[in-house]
């Protein structure tokens, strides 16, 4: 498994599964074509408002029920293209007059799209760094409001801020400013080579998504107290490449006094320790074989192959070849000697993952998963370690070899890189640590297979979170809407004062090992257990 690849190479018995995306985009097109006509016409019989920031004045609306200012598409660095492609974000130019900020602006230039992802934006772009607020109308003039910075997932590969499902309307009800940003994906936002490390000025090379996403942290720094937003109470939040991007930009020394809490939901920068990581030397490697590919032999050369040229071969030859590394500058090592060291910001954690992450991948070798084939299964991926790992998953029927089989790729995925990411913040940082378990499944969808079981999948916690189960169209419970108003209230509290509890609310102890590492079950009802599972995340530091 390569350092900070998500989702990790196959082949690996230890790789997470392949990305367990949702099926039912087809389903839900009539409900989302009503809310991209919507997204397209903001200001359509809105009021208009407008705010200032040190590029230029901004034009924004009012959302139809009054209590809700959102400004979309805001500029927060220069348009990545040209002589800048493979460059640190850049400073805005400033502008004249008012900008309109009503629209999402372009999403990063991207090849793939997972199954539940649809976009509100108008298309793909190198011009791509733009960031999104969402205001409490109804908040004190003379507020300063918590802010709440949300990094989008998908892989480093696909995603936009633009997508339904991370709307931050509802959730800046709950009197926080909401913000969320796009980074350059793939190639555009990863390629390493020793030519772009020479000009860096800081021989570096890589890693561009994460410095658009400290651009845009830096950006809310220096604004956001004009929209009543407090710079000295920041939280990101983030899912999946969003939550290893957070994982990384606590690691980061560039990140210092950015934001003060951080929220990683499903994924963190940490494989086996058996695993071999992308080294520079690899990262640099894979650069030099792209531009040869192209027949080009220095980044000046490559900066002239147009976008979508560089998009489709790096999508046809090079799918695995662009990753976050230790770049000896973004990050200056690993991310778990970072940690290990308490190097890191100490800043309060709250981190988990959902309870069906996993998938059974191949560990049946392709047959139908059954008890008869799941001992022998075992035996042929662990060897030695088949008997140690049978009985952390044991089974006796064909359900209950399917359920170990898929609990197994949820742990030694997104399990092992949450639970050594809460460990390692906890003991190193000595800062208020929370976990947290989605176990709340999703209604099946209409029309769904006889026999189908409900889940808890990868993804699935966004709408909740975001208090958007309406971007989806699904036979929504009211038990789903009272765990989407917890979780909510959750993620508001924290990012409010690093501590999800409050009035009314199921209390959540810290996770701490006197306490028996207690784990938040986010599901009707919610419930604080202690963590049994530990000896399932440490086996596979044991192969």
């Amino acid at each position: 498994m390569e350092f900070g690849r998500f989702p990790p190479a196959p082949p690996n018995p230890l790789s997470a599964a392949p990305h367990p995306m949702t099926t039912d985009l087809l389903r839900r097109a009539s409900a989302l074509a009503l809310l991209l006509l919507a997204a397209r016409l903001p200001a359509e019989g809105l009021r208009t408002v407008q705010a200032a920031t040190k590029d230029g004045l901004i034009e924004g609306v009012v959302s139809a029920d009054g209590l809700v200012r959102t400004f979309k598409g805001i500029p927060f660095a220069a348009p990545p293209v040209g002589p800048l492609r493979w460059k640190a974000p850049q400073p805005v130019a400033p502008w004249s007059g008012v900008r309109r900020t009503v629209d999402y602006g372009p999403r990063p230039m991207q090849a793939r799209v997972f199954d539940d992802m649809v976009f509100h934006d108008g298309g793909p772009s190198e011009d791509c760094l733009y960031l999104n607020l969402w205001i409490p109308e109804t908040a004190p003039k003379a507020a300063k409001l918590p802010v709440m910075v949300w990094i989008y997932g998908g892989g480093f590969v696909a995603g936009s801020s633009s997508e339904p499902r991370q709307d931050g309307g509802n959730l800046c009800k709950k009197g926080v400013i909401v913000v969320s940003m796009n980074y350059r994906l793939g190639v555009f936002g990863l390629l390493a080579h020793p030519d772009l490390a020479r000009e860096s000025g800081h021989d570096a090379s890589g890693n561009y998504g994460l410095t658009d996403q400290l651009a845009a942290l830096r950006w809310v720094q220096d604004n956001i107290a004009a929209f009543g937003g407090d710079p000295g109470n920041v939280t990101i939040f983030g899912e999946s490449a969003g939550s290893h991007s957070v994982c990384a930009l606590i690691a980061s020394p560039l990140s210092k006094g950015l934001f003060g809490r951080a929220i990683g939901e499903s994924g963190a920068m940490f494989s086996p320790k058996s695993a071999r990581h992308r080294t520079r030397a690899d990262a640099e490697a894979s650069g030099i074989r792209f531009a040869a590919a192209l027949g080009k032999s220095s980044v000046e050369e490559l900066r002239t192959v147009p976008a979508q040229v560089l998009l489709d071969t790096a999508q046809k030859d090079f799918r695995h070849d662009f990753g976050i590394y230790a770049d000896g500058y973004v990050l200056p090592d690993e991310c778990r000697a970072i940690y290990a060291a308490g190097r890191q910001q100490h800043v309060a954690l709250l981190a988990g993952w959902n309870r069906d992450e996993g998938g059974i991948g191949n560990f049946f070798g392709g047959a139908a998963p059954s008890i008869a084939h799941y001992a022998e299964a075992a035996r042929a991926r662990f060897g030695v370690h088949a008997e140690e790992f049978l009985k952390l998953y044991p089974a006796s029927t064909d359900a209950e070899a399917d359920r170990a089989a898929r609990d197994f790729g949820r742990d030694a995925s997104m399990g092992y890189a949450g639970w050594t990411w809460l460990e390692l913040q906890r003991k190193t940082a000595g800062v208020p640590v929370y976990r947290f378990e989605f176990d709340q499944t999703l209604p099946l969808e209409p029309g769904a297979k006889p026999g189908a079981v409900p889940l808890a999948p990868h993804a699935g916690e966004i709408e909740f979170v975001f208090r958007v189960l309406s971007s989806r169209n699904l036979p929504w419970r009211p038990e789903d809407h009272a765990v989407s108003e917890l979780m909510a209230s959750y993620w508001t509290n924290f990012a409010r004062n690093g501590d999800p509890n409050g009035p009314g609310l199921p209390a959540w102890p810290q996770y701490r090992q006197e306490d028996g590492n207690p784990v938040m079950h986010l599901a009707t009802p919610a419930v604080a257990a202690p963590d049994t599972q530990q000896a399932r995340y440490t086996f596979p530091d044991a192969l």
